[in-house]
């Protein structure tokens, strides 16, 4: 698939930055900024988000093979991928399947493991919830006719203003329809809910273990459950020589909560 993307800077290394669930290049354009001050930056929109095209399937093969090929359209040789949460989870297995195309890996607040083995602590059940009120938010486009009566109905629904704020990112009003509409192909999504959660886990890399064809730097929030202490070890026997670095005071969306402290972790690491 040709992947939408947008481009800042023209020298020093390239990178390719590929967001995760619910996002799209949008939300990491300050971080293309000034990365983009020193270096070729790319920031694609993966399939079923922002302005890349939809696809009934969502898979982690297909992410890959999608990055892969953008890689060959902009004649990319080698360069630094940064990726974030479902992001990050592509972004690993694009580098197991094409090593020799890494510079420097650096992911962003997940970890190589199935979330469903978490049970009901698994982070499936709140990204159930949100695929549900963007579907019910979809199917009831003409109800609403601002994007304050749309934040309302998505925190009665979720709780959590930063969550809210992030999902309206991808909320746009149709031109020709006069209707909002949602840049993320939320159906397809939620029917490969599974797969997004469970996929790209240690069992997918064990027969490349260990990794140590390019560094690695992991960056987690001290406040996200998602890449806990428990999780570092697992890291570890992935890739031996991994640097992990946590930022205070920030959650799983990190480059938005502590800007300034993870373009500083990722200026060192860079």
């Amino acid at each position: 698939m040709e992947l939408f993307f947008r481009e800042e800077g023209t020298q020093g290394k390239k990178i390719v930055i590929v967001h995760g669930l619910y996002g799209s290049s949008d939300n990491w354009l300050t971080v293309g900024k000034k990365l983009g001050m020193n270096h070729h930056v790319y920031l694609i929109d993966q399939r079923n988000h922002g302005r890349s095209l939809n696809a009934d399937e969502h898979t982690y093969e297909m992410m890959k093979e999608d990055l892969a090929e953008f890689f060959e359209r902009q004649q990319i040789d080698k360069a630094i991928v940064i990726g974030h949460s479902m992001g990050g989870k592509t972004a690993m297995y694009f580098a197991a399947e094409y090593p020799e195309k890494i510079e420097k890996l650096i992911i962003a607040d997940i970890a190589p493991k199935d979330y469903l083995e978490l049970g009901e602590s698994s982070q499936y059940y709140q990204h159930q919830l949100i695929l549900q009120s963007l579907i019910e938010l979809q199917n009831n486009c003409t109800d609403y006719k601002s994007r304050d009566e749309i934040a309302e109905f998505l925190m009665l629904k979720l709780g959590s203003q930063d969550l809210v704020m992030f999902l309206l990112k991808s909320i746009y009003l149709d031109k020709e329809t006069k209707h909002f509409k949602c840049r993320v192909n939320v159906e397809v999504l939620y029917d490969s809910l599974d797969e997004v959660i469970s996929g790209m886990n240690y069992r997918w890399l064990e027969d490349r273990i260990p990794i140590l064809a390019y560094p690695v730097l992991f960056v987690r929030g001290a406040k996200s459950d998602y890449l806990g202490e428990e999780d570092i070890k697992m890291v570890k026997e992935i890739y031996p020589e991994a640097r992990i670095e946590t930022i205070p005071n920030a959650g799983h969306w990190l480059h938005a909560e502590q800007p300034k402290l993870f373009m500083e972790a990722l200026v060192r690491f860079i």
